[in-house]
């Protein structure tokens, strides 16, 4: 069994908040210039009152399906990446599963921050191939504007809200690289570097403010490395060459990082998924949504082999390959 990608969706907040109206709205030191040239972010979308992760997710999975042609009715698993969920429980997935009106079925929700999403891609397909599920949702949403520190140019610059998903069904492929469908998935972490990317407290602390709390540079230098690492991991369970990869669509947080990442693997710029400048840093909900809008252009055709990475919280990181 191989579990293809039948359909992708996303979801934007209507309010957009530029780095010039950042600055203006919440007085912190920082410019256009500063957090563009460091980070490449240039705008981010701000979720509203009333909006949710599941309301987000809820939305980007109805995309989803209408572009994969299938009816919510079809679903039959659904598994939401989000840190940001809309409570401790009942899950955020079980409550966009009331939304849709799928089932019957199951949904739950995996935290593994901004590596969530490929977490969640790595769930789904092994529950297609062992046959638990036929149709999978696989969502990542988030509304990390609401556990920023806006007083902290160093964290509140860098995050946006949204949601992506994609719909996995099951097919029948030959076990070679190949077919159409997921390859692989490629999962890691390592609790020792827990406290350089983290939020402050939580429903079962005994103290913390809510807020997200990182150190940058201990990010980034993780980032370089072990994104490195499990690429060169997921080709090589293939047989694969960097050559044969068609399209890099990386996790959004910083665009050099991105951007040693296409040229690692020789890629010209036009080949990578950058939406980092529009939406910021959506953690979970940043490569579904990056996957929704190279697919709504047209740009990722049938037969390519997409890349897939990132790192985050936990530590996580990880990687898919995915042909389309």
């Amino acid at each position: 069994m191989r579990s293809l990608i039948a359909g992708c969706g996303g979801y934007l907040p209507e309010k957009v908040l530029r780095n010039d109206d950042l600055a203006a709205a919440y007085g912190i030191e920082t410019s256009d210039a500063w957090i563009t040239d460091r980070t490449g972010i240039r705008q981010r979308h701000v979720a509203a009152p009333g909006e949710t992760a599941s309301s987000m997710g809820a939305a980007a999975a109805r995309q989803a399906l209408e572009r994969a042609g299938l009816p919510e009715a079809a679903v039959d698993c659904i598994i939401v990446a989000t840190s940001t969920p809309d409570s401790a429980f009942p899950a955020t997935a079980v409550r966009i599963q009331a939304e849709l009106g799928c089932g019957p079925g199951f949904a739950f929700d995996i935290a593994a921050a901004c590596t969530g999403f490929i977490y969640a891609l790595g769930m789904a397909d092994a529950l297609l191939r062992t046959g638990q599920a036929r149709c999978a949702l696989v969502i990542g949403t988030e509304v990390y504007t609401r556990i920023l520190d806006w007083t902290d140019r160093g964290t509140c610059v860098l995050f946006g809200d949204g949601a992506g998903a994609v719909v996995l069904t099951a097919g029948e492929g030959q076990g070679t690289a190949t077919d159409r469908g997921i390859l692989s998935t490629h999962l890691h972490s390592d609790g020792r570097f827990a406290d350089i990317l983290h939020i402050e407290g939580g429903a079962g602390s005994t103290g913390g403010t809510g807020l997200l709390r990182m150190s940058g540079r201990e990010v980034f230098r993780h980032a370089v490395s072990k994104l490195a690492a499990v690429v060169d991991e997921s080709l090589a369970a293939h047989g694969l060459a960097q050559s044969d990869v068609r399209w890099l669509v990386p996790h959004q947080a910083n665009l050099r990082i991105i951007d040693a990442m296409g040229k690692k693997l020789g890629l010209p710029k036009e080949r990578v998924v950058v939406t980092v400048d529009r939406h910021a840093n959506t953690s979970a909900a940043s490569i579904p949504l990056a996957l929704a809008d190279a697919d709504g252009r047209g740009a990722i055709e049938r037969g390519d082999l997409v890349l897939m990475e990132a790192i985050g919280g936990g530590l996580t990181w990880g990687a898919a390959l995915v042909r389309f």
